[in-house]
């Protein structure tokens, strides 16, 4: 935490200054951008286009990925350099702080995060540069904006360089695709990445048994770790849920954005949005409450809360928190004692620990809706002097799952209510738990017993 505060603090002064920023970008207008950059939130208060100089979007860029490998993995990789003697213990405990990078030295892992890191944006870059903005028609310009969304959008932090985000290429397959792509891959988990590149090369013998494609497959999953097997099962089905959820409560919504869009445009709209909402924070058609309807703003906020996957770049409360919790409620149903899921008992400290997550996570989004219906929070200055409280929430939502989607609230809130979307954009990338047990202290498991009562529930 005082790691991330620093890093804050020091970015705000190098993007305020004239170096890096127009007359227009105070000290305040720096302080939000930066957060929303370490945090890989995206939600802005400036255009980033025309109040950055060529310098504060490189500045910007580089806070991006500072935020999006994990200011924590950063902090904890210095601290096991300078600590090299430390024991096991401390390193596992280290290792769960980073999503459990392993016991074989944080330094290597990370440096192949990086690695894989660099590699996929690299590809990204290129293929937007060659077939995605080829209306941008200056070379160097084309680069900057391929490198820079790939950057933005591997890190899932949905900062665009244009103030429409990519509202502009809403009909372009390549850029919605290359995008989604980026989305996923740096939402997955590094450990995902590695656990299919590792399985893939271990099954090159197995092809030469002539063994049919599916079979193949099947194998391959099997051979996953049941982490990786919820996450990727996660993801399919809440991006299509999510996109079938939205292309049903868009068709109905009166003057909404896809009524005069043709079927394919529908489907790669609603697709994009479904996988942008967990995280990422691009859009590619105007979100606001007048184009959007209620149903579909609620499924919004809802895949805004599940988030992205553990040891990705993304926030919320995890997929794989949400695959626990629907584990226990088929277990509940099932009259089981313990929770299974694909044939694997949890373990009861992970099925708690889902739950505190998720609900801690509910009341803290709660506690800043609460926070941002005090008084008035708005400036006054623009034409909406009020919000409604689904706007609000969807504001706080986005905030603490360092999502970035904005219904234009963002901008026209007074400095109480933007801090109010800074401690809840820094809360929700450093984790709930963390800052819990920052406030409880670890303590040692007690040894002592207690007897058992039944409640009613």
């Amino acid at each position: 935490m005082v790691t991330g505060a620093l890093v804050i603090a020091v970015g705000t002064v190098v993007l305020a200054s004239p170096l890096c920023s127009s007359d227009e970008v105070g000290l305040w207008e720096a302080l939000f951008t930066v957060t929303s950059a370490i945090t890989v939130t995206g939600l802005s208060i400036i255009d980033i286009g025309r109040d950055l100089t060529a310098f504060g979007q490189v500045t910007l860029a580089g806070l991006i990925i500072t935020g999006g490998l994990g200011l924590m993995a950063i902090t904890t990789f210095l601290q096991g350099f300078v600590q090299g003697r430390s024991g096991l213990r401390h390193r596992l405990d280290r290792g769960r702080a980073l999503d459990e990078f392993g016991v074989g030295g944080i330094g290597p892992t990370f440096k192949r995060i990086l690695v894989t890191g660099l590699c996929v944006m690299g590809l990204g870059t290129l293929v937007l540069y060659g077939f995605g903005f080829t209306d941008i028609a200056n070379p160097l310009e084309r680069f900057w904006a391929s490198l820079f969304h790939c950057i933005s959008a591997y890190n899932n932090a949905g900062f665009g360089l244009w103030g429409d985000n990519l509202v502009r290429y809403r009909d372009n397959p390549v850029v919605n695709g290359v995008i989604a792509t980026m989305i996923v891959v740096g939402g997955i988990g590094w450990r995902v990445i590695n656990d299919l590149w590792s399985n893939r090369s271990s099954l090159q013998p197995l092809r030469r048994l002539n063994l049919p494609r599916v079979s193949l497959q099947s194998l391959k999953l099997r051979r996953l770790s049941l982490h990786s097997r919820l996450v990727l099962r996660s993801t399919v089905l809440l991006i299509g849920v999510g996109a079938l959820g939205l292309l049903f409560t868009e068709q109905f919504a009166s003057g909404g954005v896809i009524e005069d869009l043709q079927w394919w445009q529908r489907l790669q709209v609603t697709l994009f949005q479904s996988i942008s909402a967990r995280t990422a924070g691009f859009n590619t058609v105007p979100l606001s409450i007048q184009t959007f309807s209620d149903a579909g703003l609620l499924l919004l906020i809802v895949l805004m809360f599940i988030g992205a996957s553990p040891g990705g770049t993304g926030g919320g409360i995890k997929t794989t928190t949400f695959a626990i919790l629907m584990g226990a409620t088929r277990s509940t149903l099932e009259g089981r004692d313990e929770v299974v899921i694909q044939r694997r008992q949890i373990p009861d400290t992970v099925v708690l620990r889902a739950v505190g997550v998720t609900l801690a996570s509910a009341l803290f989004v709660i506690l800043m809706a609460l926070l941002l219906g005090i008084g008035p929070t708005t400036t006054g200055e623009p034409t909406r002097t009020s919000f409604n409280f689904l706007e609000k929430l969807f504001t706080c939502m986005s905030a603490f799952g360092t999502v970035g989607l904005d219904l234009g609230v963002t901008a026209q809130l007074n400095r109480w209510g933007q801090l109010v979307l800074m401690v809840g954009m820094f809360v929700g990338r450093l984790g709930i738990l963390l800052l819990l047990s920052a406030f409880y202290g670890s303590r040692a498991p007690s040894r002592v017993g207690y007897p058992r009562e039944d409640l009613y529930t």
